[in-house]
Formats: C-alpha cells, structure tokens, sequence
C-alpha cells in the first residue's frame, strides 16, 4: 500500500500542525490581549468622568476602572472554556489563576497602595532638613476596588464571548 501525497495534504498537515503557535488562530490569547488593551484604554476616560481631566499616563498606569489584569484572566480563561470546554484542565488551571489575580489585586496590591499614600503623606509633613523630606513619591495607584475588579471581570467576559462569535 503505498500512498502518494500531495502538496497540498503536505500543505494543509504543516499549516493545521502549525496552528497552536499561530497567535491569529488562539482565541485565548487574542481575547486576553483585547481585554488588556481596551481596559487600559477605557481607563482614559474613567479617569476623566472622574476628575474632568484628560490623562494619557493612564494606558500605561497600574490600578483604576476597569482593572486590566481581572479583564485579561477573565478573558483568558472564559476564551479558554470555549475552547478547550469546562471540563478541561486548562481551564481549572486559568480559573485558578484568575481567581488569585483578582484575589491580589482588591487584597494585597489595594492595601500597599494604601500604605504608600499614608507613608506619601508622612513624608510631606517632615521638615525641609530632614533626609527624607526630598524622597519621590511611592506609587499609590496600585490595587482596585472590588467594583472596579468586577468590571475588568465583565469586561474580559464579554470579550472573549464576542471574540468566539465573530471566529
């Protein structure tokens, strides 16, 4: 029994053989990287509604509504959960991995950037000629409120669902 092949069963072998490193062909990591995208964008005008100002800084700025890291968990494992189905371990794996995200970000990272407004504060109020009076400020934007988590939940769930109705 010899069989012949052609270049096109040779073609369509490699390209489907290909297709997992293909990044226009992953819908997790495609939804993934919408979610990030459009949660940091929105940001901008989160920011605006409100403080009325305009703030460019804020694509690239940790912390704020809609929290881009729950959007791109979120997005990663629902995208995932089309995918691969619920019943797999890759997704209880992103699952997981979702949970702690959101977990550290209205937890830990929301707390630090609690402290590091008070330790600001303390720092301003010491007098010209003390050593830390000239110190930068720490960074105090750093976790999100669990409204904000939510969004960037909904958010990242909404996308990957729209992401897998239009493939």
């Amino acid at each position: 029994m010899n069989e012949v092949l052609t270049r096109a069963d040779v073609t369509a072998s490699t390209a489907s053989s290909l297709s997992p490193f293909v990044p226009s062909s992953n819908l997790p990591l495609i939804s993934a990287f919408l979610s990030f995208a459009l949660a940091q964008f929105l940001k901008i005008f989160t920011t605006w509604y409100k403080e009325k100002r305009w703030d460019s800084k804020r694509l690239l700025d940790s912390g704020g509504m809609p929290s881009s890291h729950s959007a791109t968990v979120s997005a990663l494992a629902v995208a995932i959960g089309f995918q691969e189905g619920i019943g797999s371990s890759v997704f209880a794996i992103a699952v997981i991995l979702a949970c702690i995200v959101m977990y550290d970000a209205t937890g830990v990272r929301l707390h630090a950037g609690r402290q590091a407004e008070l330790l600001n504060q303390i720092v301003c109020e010491l007098p010209p000629e003390h050593p830390l009076s000239n110190v930068r400020p720490l960074r105090d934007s750093l976790g999100h409120t669990p409204l904000q988590v939510v969004a960037g939940g909904l958010l990242g769930c909404i996308i990957a669902f729209l992401m897998r109705k239009s493939s």
